[in-house]
């Protein structure tokens, strides 16, 4: 492991998806000098993950992808490297970074007056009994599978769980080949009509949707609402089957509703659980979204409450790709602190509001209600990385005394893991609260979200970029 010098920069973009594209394409635009950083090889996110070569058939909006992918090319595109801690300085914002240079891990400084944050989220998941088998993927999982790497998850998929991107994960799946056996849909979509403005102004997003179902269609793909996978069945070999059963509004299931379907693969997602460590490092204000995740606190001009950070996209709110782009062209107008052009702001702030308005409106529509807890079993794992089962979270509360999900943490381990609460910090929260008999709260949530190391990274990583003889001190 060795130590490059620190390099300067006016602005720093983490994250090389559509918003921080636009945001990185905005601040080079206004004279800043910018770096764009990302621990992948290849822009575009996961909106647009795609392979080599790749003429963009099945992906949306690739056109722009190209111009902006065009635009930020250069030697200010840090590629392949992965940010594991932000600290704040006299100068602005200090970056510590681990990337690969001629075989040899390196540890780099990045240094910048402003940063925007553009890390985006990840699959939200639910445990329910047999989530652990070989064969049970997020959805997202799913998709990157067969966008990155042209490679489908199963031959006999089940698509499971709520939400809009249920429908291009299944159609994505169809069209490659695969047998989808249905989509199950916790929830009732009709809950957009109790926003009849906001999808109005967003009919762009309606024909989308169209086209999936379209897609799904022509495959015979059964599309069921209220309905969920409430358990997998298989062995060392892979998942085999499900059982899918009918829910009432909360998400209770319906006595004698249940089925078994056999499939060889399940894509599972609720939601999406946004990127927050590097925000929370730096001390950003978060609040509880309308879906029920942690969100990270954004004003007009997509400034946190701290000074010198900007957010943009899933860090401030699950709403797509199209809200991003806007929202990344405003974090990186206002972080190069250059001339502003009324006109242009008070166009991309109407755009923004109007398409925050329908993500709003998706998440009403698309609730997570506490009934989930009722598919579980004692035994039924919650976190995999230490293999704690929901007794043993539940006993936490019941028998210790524990009140919220930080104390659930340390007297039962879940979140200690190599993922850190990535994957069971929702749920864990979700399960201490309702054996507590209340709703989550943002705290329950920040208790499991907070991280003083953003990505795994070797204790050499860690020695490399904190070694005395550099001149980091000199910038506290």
């Amino acid at each position: 492991m060795s130590t490059s010098p620190a390099e300067s920069y006016d602005v720093a973009v983490l994250g090389a998806g559509p918003a921080g594209l636009a945001a990185t394409v905005a601040s080079r635009a206004s004279g800043a000098r910018t770096a764009l950083v990302d621990a992948g090889t290849r822009v575009g996110g996961q909106f647009w993950r795609h392979r080599d070569g790749d003429d963009g058939t099945g992906h949306h909006q690739w056109p722009e992808l190209r111009r902006l992918r065009a635009a930020v090319a250069g030697p200010d595109l840090l590629g392949g490297h992965a940010v594991w801690h932000a600290e704040r300085t006299d100068r602005g914002v200090t970056l510590h970074t681990t990337t690969t240079v001629d075989g040899r891990s390196v540890s780099r400084r990045i240094r910048c007056r402003t940063l925007v944050v553009a890390t985006g989220a990840y699959d939200r998941q639910l445990p329910f009994p047999g989530w652990t088998l070989p064969g049970v993927y997020t959805a997202g999982g799913a998709q990157a599978l067969l966008k990155g790497h042209g490679v489908a998850v199963g031959r006999r998929v089940v698509v499971a769980g709520t939400g809009p991107f249920l429908l291009p994960v299944a159609a994505g799946l169809a069209e490659a080949g695969t047998e989808v056996v249905g989509v199950f849909e916790a929830g009732a979509p009709t809950g957009f009509a109790r926003h009849p403005a906001a999808v109005l102004a967003n009919v762009g997003k309606l024909a989308e949707g169209a086209g999936y179902a379209r897609t799904l269609l022509r495959h015979r793909v059964q599309y069921r609402t209220r309905t969920a996978v409430i358990a997998a069945h298989g062995g060392g070999d892979g998942v085999h089957a499900v059982t899918v059963a009918r829910l009432d509004a909360g998400w209770n299931v319906r006595p004698g509703t249940e089925r078994v379907l056999e499939c060889d693969a399940v894509a599972v997602g609720y939601g999406f659980t946004p990127q927050l460590e590097i925000p929370l490092q730096l001390g950003c204000a978060t609040r509880l979204d309308a879906d029920g995740s942690l969100v990270a606190v954004a004003d007009d001009r997509q400034q946190a409450s701290e000074p010198d950070v900007f957010l943009a996209g899933e860090v401030c709110g699950v709403g797509g790709a199209a809200l991003s782009l806007v929202e990344g062209q405003l974090a990186g107008l206002h972080a190069a602190r250059g001339h502003l052009d009324p006109g242009v702001l008070a166009r991309l702030r109407r755009r923004r509001d109007r398409l925050r308005a329908f993500a709003t409106a998706m998440h009403d529509a698309h609730p997570v209600p506490t009934g989930w807890t009722g598919w579980l079993t004692g035994d039924t794992t919650v976190c995999r990385c230490e293999e704690v089962p929901v007794s043993a979270i539940r006993a936490a509360v019941t028998e210790l005394g524990a009140t919220e999900a930080r104390t659930v943490k340390l007297l039962a381990r879940p979140g200690m893991g190599l993922c850190q609460g990535r994957v069971c910090g929702y749920a864990t929260a979700g399960l201490v609260a309702r054996e507590c008999g209340r709703a989550v709260t943002a705290q329950d949530l920040l208790g499991t979200a907070s991280r003083p190391i953003a990505q795994p990274v070797t204790l050499g990583s860690v020695a490399a970029g904190l070694d005395p003889t550099d001149d980091l001190p000199e910038d506290r």
